[in-house]
């Protein structure tokens, strides 16, 4: 079939996919956007916007029991149905991506619904309900195709109607019970807000796995506290599911029962399917590797997820930006990622950015750390009900900046952000420790941290 040319093919569009082909479509390059789900991607329909939606109604529940003792008396009564509600009509438009579409298509570009696929140099395939296309791309090619939930092949697993994160955004009422598969962000966001809104909710699985250690051991603590059953020392090794309930046996001998599954156990990506063994690339690897300006191998750019530096909206919207630029002509600006942020959004929230304490160990730093608890500042101690949390600093002793920080507790995010400042320009800690920081604010705790710091 004939090829159609155009400048550049854009496979997957994603946050960072449809913020680049928006961007050079907007600078006059013949750009099309290919995607077989939504444009947007996961964040606006299944993660990001949806549960945070979760998690501010959640929290309203949970700021509401805390007037007891605090401020007269509150009688809270938790219902789903408004949270479903905006989701699928004001965050998802009932998952229907025209708005999206046409916002790109009115910036210049041409969108295309199905899968591409590179099938030589320069050359894309997208198989469309329609039959194929064929692009020849004269400029490049970008990839970012996102990842899809994982499910682990346990015994049973397969053929039961388990949630993912897409499940459990659709809901229309919160489950009586709930077994969540995987302690990683997804998972300890869904536990707490469902149990928030009466579920009855077990976590099998460290929690917070890739933080901290002691972000993961304070929110067992507040998991305990409201109910939330956590197992972090086992995993599960066979399910079943007789039509109305899961039964997960785990692999010390006991057996969880709950009328839904949720499955959090991290992401996947099929690269052989994108073709890139056509232009020398690994189909076999995890990720593609890139330069600095997001190239993989020339003619092909490639962000987000499966570049491998992340799977945050915020690093796909910071890459594309970047090989916009270097398809453009005009980039200068290079990828630098020992400043990424990162936030789980429980309650309390935790934020980190950089290295970990034992990432930095890893990587043969002379470090010191430093550590203080929220409750413990003039703010922790105002705030009291939902107080919990903890600023831990990691510094690189040699050269006396941060490499490292997590900030969890009330704003645990916001108050990350001064953090990720001093990470990223290298601030050194001395002239942190020479900053005013307001009073009674959450991050004046900082100075605290940084105190521990000197004496660590």
């Amino acid at each position: 079939m004939p090829a159609e040319s155009v400048d550049v093919v854009v496979i997957g569009m994603g946050p960072g996919g449809e913020d680049l082909a928006t961007r050079v479509a907007r600078a006059g390059l013949n750009v099309v956007g290919v995607e077989g789900r939504l444009v947007g991607g996961e964040c606006p329909y299944y993660a990001c916007v949806p549960t945070k939606i979760m998690v501010r109604s959640a929290g309203l529940l949970a700021e509401a029991r805390r007037v007891d003792g605090m401020a007269g008396a509150a009688v809270v009564t938790a219902d789903w149905g408004p949270v479903a509600k905006r989701i699928r009509e004001e965050a998802t438009d009932d998952w229907d991506d025209t708005v999206a579409v046409e916002r790109f298509e009115k910036a210049g570009g041409t969108f295309v619904r199905g899968w591409g696929k590179i099938t030589a140099p320069g050359e894309v395939t997208v198989t469309t309900d329609q039959g194929d296309r064929v692009f020849r791309a004269g400029r490049g090619i970008v990839l970012n195709p996102g990842t899809a939930p994982a499910v682990p092949p346990l015994d049973g697993l397969a053929g039961t109607p388990h949630w993912t994160n897409r499940e459990a955004v659709t809901v229309t009422e919160a489950p009586e019970s709930l077994i969540v598969l995987g302690g990683g962000p997804v998972g300890v966001e869904f536990a707490q807000i469902l149990a928030r809104f009466g579920t009855r909710v077990s976590v099998v699985g460290r929690l917070l796995p890739r933080d901290e250690p002691e972000a993961g051991e304070l929110l067992a603590k507040v998991f305990e506290r409201e109910g939330i059953d956590v197992r972090s020392g086992v995993r599960g090794s066979a399910v079943r599911h007789d039509g109305r309930e899961f039964t997960l046996e785990l692999d010390n001998g006991e057996s969880l029962r709950a009328e839904r599954l949720l499955v959090a156990t991290g992401r996947r990506t099929d690269l052989a399917a994108l073709g890139i063994g056509a232009v020398g690339l690994d189909e076999s690897a995890k990720s593609i590797p890139v330069d600095n300006r997001m190239r993989a191998t020339d003619g092909v750019w490639v962000i987000g997820d499966i570049a491998g530096e992340g799977a945050f909206t915020h690093v796909s919207m910071y890459q594309a930006r970047i090989a916009a630029q270097d398809i453009l002509g005009h980039g200068t600006e290079v990828a630098q990622y020992r400043a990424v942020p990162r936030v789980t959004f429980t309650d309390p929230e935790v934020g980190a950015v950089g290295m970990t304490e034992a990432q930095a160990r890893d990587a043969g730093l002379h470090i010191r750390t430093g550590c203080t608890e929220v409750p413990a500042s003039t703010r922790g101690w105002i705030h009291k009900a939902g107080n919990d949390g903890f600023i831990k600093l990691v510094e690189d002793a040699d050269r006396g900046v941060l490499v490292g920080a997590t900030s969890a507790g009330p704003q645990g995010g916001e108050v990350l952000s001064a953090l990720a400042v001093a990470v990223h320009a290298e601030v050194p800690t001395a002239t942190l420790r020479q900053m005013i920081l307001a009073y009674p604010t959450f991050h004046r705790a900082i100075e605290s941290a940084l105190d521990a710091l000197g004496s660590s």
